[in-house]
């Protein structure tokens, strides 16, 4: 790995890496409905 430009960008990174692992792992869940993870991914985009 070539390593991060700032702190900023890291953070950006790590965070979209850590919500992805989330989903897969079926950690993330909106009440008692349950979505496909491409539904998941999806609604996090407004």
């Amino acid at each position: 790995m070539m390593g991060f430009k700032s702190f900023r960008c890291a953070r950006i990174i790590l965070g979209e890496i850590e919500t992805m692992h989330m989903i897969r792992k079926a950690q993330m869940t909106d009440g008692d409905r349950a979505f496909s993870p491409v539904q998941q991914f999806y609604s996090l985009f407004p």
